[in-house]
């Protein structure tokens, strides 16, 4: 029975173990992201079923980008304004950091996790915004 319990607890050990490397999220921040959810720092928990605006983010190889907000329409296309963040990727202290900056307001948000399908960010205010890779209801 201790040898089964040893076996079962050996991989969750060492998964526990391994930090993410936030330079392996840097390739999965670009593209069309739309909120999924978004957490409080208090603890609140607000879920997104359907969003009117997506964020559109894109990163040159130095790393330095923008994000836009887009409007999807039914035809696949976009609406939007000329306005957009300017934004620059720093790993920082093992962290993922976005540095944003319009004509009236500086941040920092930290890139907690990013893949194919899903982007997790954290703000100043600790709120926890979970994104999903949107999808053109043409293409679903």
């Amino acid at each position: 029975m201790m040898k089964y319990f040893t076996y079962a607890l050996l991989p969750l050990l060492f998964l526990s173990s391994c930090s993410r490397n936030p330079a392996t999220f840097i390739s999965h921040v670009n593209g069309y992201w739309e909120i999924e959810s978004v957490t409080l720092s208090n603890g609140t928990k607000r879920d997104y079923k359907i969003n009117q605006t997506i964020d559109y983010i894109s990163i040159n190889d130095s790393f330095v980008g923008f994000r836009k907000k887009l409007k999807p329409l039914f035809d696949g296309s976009f609406e939007t304004s000329n306005d957009a963040e300017l934004l620059h990727l720093i790993i920082e202290k093992d962290s993922l950091n976005a540095y944003y900056k319009t004509p009236y307001s500086t941040w920092k948000e930290t890139i907690l996790f990013a893949s194919k399908q899903q982007l997790k960010v954290v703000n100043q205010n600790n709120d926890v915004y979970l994104y999903k890779r949107f999808t053109s209801i043409n293409t679903q």
